[in-house]
């Protein structure tokens, strides 16, 4: 029983820690260290963890060809889609139009998980991943006003982010079934590393950012709890069934930033995020209740 819930307890932990570093992320910004170097200290961040799965592993890497492909193809998406996000928000758009669509990511998740795996769902948790689909656009859904976009190609680049992350949420999913997920999360921390250089080169003087601790050292620490929910997001996705630990993670992540926000800042939700936090938290519950989460192949000996 326990480790048929092993998913849940993974993606609950995975949630809390984003939803924490999403209440924080801008905080660093907000001291003189940009967005494009907050990249550079999380990639930074990705080695400890790492090495944890590294030691947990045993010192097992999968070096097969397949596995190295499915590996830097996972940390390619994940980390190109950060890339592309900062080139997006907010020269191209703004935030409360890009992250309402890249929050319907999950879609992309369940669709190809649905074809592909032939991953099923009861009905319970049919209803949950719609809400949490919908939950996921509410709570990303900013302050509205009438400012526009006038760039038409945001929506491209917005677009390549949702494709990104959802297609990488079921390749982490694929991935599961022939190599260690401790291996699935050192590509990713490689490949992370790898297109570090890109985003310094994105950066406006980036030797003249706030490189105290209360510019990089506060983006490492909170970027530390990003690279935390990456690694337990793979074993989520180890245990558990795609189709529903996306949008649960997706849906719950924004519900504990917002909570935050709210108490930090002692301000109420809009109309849209208190519809949101109310799905978010329906959904939760309907699919922690999801029956036969897969598991994992006794030949696996890495987790």
């Amino acid at each position: 029983m326990l480790t048929s819930r092993l998913w849940l307890v993974f993606a609950v932990v995975t949630t809390i820690a984003w939803g924490l570093w999403g209440a924080f992320i801008n905080k660093p910004a907000d001291n003189g260290f940009p967005e494009t170097l907050g990249y550079v200290a999380w990639s930074f961040t990705m080695i400890p963890p790492a090495i944890v799965a590294l030691i947990l592993a045993r010192w097992k890497l999968d070096c097969d060809p397949r596995s190295i492909v499915l590996g830097v193809s996972i940390g390619l998406l994940g980390a190109g889609g950060q890339l592309l996000l900062f080139q997006t928000v907010p020269s191209m758009a703004p935030g409360y139009l890009v992250f309402p669509f890249i929050a319907l990511s999950p879609l992309v998740t369940i669709l190809l998980a649905a074809l592909i795996s032939r991953e099923k769902v009861r009905l319970p948790g049919w209803i949950g991943i719609a809400l949490a689909t919908v939950a996921g656009v509410l709570l990303n859904l900013g302050e509205a006003d009438s400012q526009h976009s006038t760039q038409a190609t945001w929506i491209l680049f917005a677009l390549g982010v949702l494709l990104a992350w959802g297609i990488q949420g079921y390749v982490i999913s694929f991935a599961n079934n022939s190599m260690r997920a401790e291996s699935i999360f050192f590509y990713m921390a490689l490949t992370g590393l790898a297109l570090a250089p890109v985003a310094w080169w994105m950066t406006d003087a980036p030797r003249q950012a706030n490189w105290h601790f209360d510019g990089f050292g506060l983006s490492c620490v909170i970027q530390l709890l990003n690279s935390l929910g990456a690694l337990l997001l793979v074993y989520a996705y180890r245990y558990g069934k795609a189709i529903v630990v996306s949008p649960l993670i997706n849906a719950g992540a924004p519900v504990i930033t917002a909570l935050l926000t709210m108490l930090l800042l002692g301000t109420s939700p809009s109309s849209a995020g208190a519809i949101g936090i109310l799905l978010a938290i329906l959904a939760a519950g309907l699919m922690a209740i999801e029956e036969d989460p897969p598991q994992p192949s006794t030949e696996m000996n890495g987790t």
